[in-house]
């Protein structure tokens, strides 16, 4: 092992919207299986495999609790059980083709597809909670907290994201048996203030964009303290994550790699790969799996070399200095197929390089000094336009977030609870996702997030309608046709909505 030269964290964000019943393909519960079955269950088993070799403190993982809400529920779990059952269905029907590649491509898909089977009966069953809870006992993992449904945190009123965040936090020390002390805040957003938020609430530690940090003259090398309070902040390395990340550049495009967007259209299954950015899918070779895991050994030994590199480049400038690499975990295994094989040989082999690997919590134990960051996230150009380009649907999440408040505020009974109330504030929450602007802003499946973003205004909207008028009969009829499809978070008591005094 060479000498230790510096430190690394790697943050992984795993998030997906609430999509139970919420169609099929090609996004909705398809959308979740997919990531389910061909990134979740591999990245996990990969940590695991790290574990049972001793390794602790190995990656950060934030993982939102409405995705774990859809982890943890029990009609999802069988679906998920049956989707890979049909994936195993259909690759025994291609490995019987008469076409020695579609062959070749069954076999593979089978083998992938009982192994995944294996694993989700093995670790899953009983729900995506009991699978993390072992690594997080362990000291695996760090698991992240944050806000109940991936809220825009910056666009939120004050209270409405303080009571968010508590009762995210508050859902994963049930699910987990312990609250997290650091949070994943959504896209990384920021702005002045968020702070104090975030103090009240009981975190200490939180992982903001790189430019949000050299925007306020502050190193992303180090750690720091934010503002006047004793929350901690490490910034993104966009140059070492970009290596991956880059649509231009990054490993992913490489040519031996699975290619993700061509299909073959008989049996559903990704059957080639890159081939060439140019390449029309008609024209790209087909997928040789031997050839990618000699791509991947390269990949991984020049990730470890590009992180050596740039620790021993800030030797000089910053003690003890840390690279801090984030990315969503869905890149690993469903949209880069490679991509957790690639990430369990840089975690293997990055000590042996002298890079101390660590979490986000042990990164952030020493702070430099303070800083004072403006607005930011890790959005294109680094600012909120992603998330306030659609006016029109901007506008209503604000004006629907006051207008619920108040109907909270003027229509609660306080002495117990509240069926309708509680299904307004799931309504209202799922309506404020962060998920649906993005989707609109990047083009991506749009019709589909405007759909979704106007059903669940809509329903919270009736529900406000129905409370403010006094017509309770109404409100739980409304109340009850949403929970049939909206259920996240049975617990949730909107009272806890009412208690703060910030505003």
């Amino acid at each position: 092992m060479s000498r230790r030269i510096g430190r690394f964290a790697l943050v992984l964000h795993t998030h997906l919207p609430w999509l139970a019943h919420h169609g099929t393909w090609p996004v909705g519960e398809e959308w979740l299986f997919q990531a389910w079955g061909t990134s979740y269950l591999r990245v996990l088993e990969v940590v695991r495999r790290l574990g049972e070799d001793g390794m602790r403190d190995v990656i950060t993982l934030g993982v939102t609790p409405i995705l774990t809400a859809q982890w943890d529920d029990p009609r999802v779990i069988t679906e998920q059980h049956r989707w890979l059952a049909h994936w195993q269905t259909r690759a025994a029907g291609m490995a019987a083709s008469s076409a020695p590649d579609r062959r070749r491509a069954g076999h593979r898909e089978f083998r992938e597809a009982t192994i995944a089977l294996e694993r989700f009966t093995r670790d899953w069953s009983s729900g995506g909670s009991a699978a993390l809870r072992p690594l997080v006992d362990d000291g695996v993992i760090e698991l992240l907290g944050g806000p109940l449904t991936h809220t825009f945190t910056p666009l939120l009123p004050e209270r409405l994201a303080e009571d968010t965040l508590r009762a995210g936090m508050d859902d994963m020390a049930v699910r987990l048996g312990r609250r997290p002390s650091g949070i994943w805040t959504p896209e990384c957003a920021y702005s002045p203030g968020l702070e104090s938020i975030y103090a009240r609430a009981g975190v200490t530690h939180l992982m903001l964009d790189g430019p949000t940090l050299l925007g306020a003259g502050a190193s992303t090398h180090q750690a720091w303290h934010l503002g006047d309070s004793d929350v901690a902040v490490a910034g993104r390395d966009l140059d070492v994550t970009y290596r991956v990340w880059s649509p231009r550049r990054g490993y992913p495009g490489n040519r031996w790699y699975r290619d993700f967007h061509t299909f073959d259209h008989e049996w559903g299954f990704r059957t080639s790969r890159v081939t060439g950015h140019t390449v029309a899918p008609i024209d790209k070779a087909p997928y040789d799996p031997d050839c990618a895991a000699t791509q991947v050994r390269r990949d991984a030994a020049d990730f470890v070399d590009v992180v050596r590199r740039r620790l021993l480049e800030l030797g000089g400038k910053d003690a003890d200095p840390l690279v801090v690499a984030a990315f969503d975990t869905e890149l690993f295994g469903h949209w880069w197929h490679e991509g957790p094989d690639w990430l369990e040989q840089v975690l293997r082999t990055m000590p042996e390089a002298g890079i101390e690997i660590m979490t986000l919590r042990r990164a952030t134990q020493n702070v430099a000094g303070r800083i004072e960051p403006g607005p930011g996230s890790w959005g294109l150009r680094k600012d909120w336009h992603i998330w306030t380009d659609p006016v029109q649907m901007a506008d209503r999440q604000q004006s629907l977030a006051k207008e619920a408040l108040a109907a909270l505020a003027a229509t609660h009974p306080r002495d117990s609870r509240s069926a309708a109330h509680d299904q307004l504030l799931r309504e209202l929450l799922l309506a404020l996702s962060s998920d649906w602007a993005f989707m609109v802003s990047h083009d991506s499946a749009a019709d589909y997030a405007h759909h979704r973003f106007t059903a669940h205004a809509d329903r919270a909207q009736g529900l406000i309608t129905a409370l403010m008028r006094g017509d309770r009969p109404l409100a739980l009829q409304r109340a009850a046709s949403a929970f049939d499809v909206d259920h996240p978070f049975g617990g949730l008591d909107s009272r806890r909505f009412l208690t703060r005094s910030v505003s």
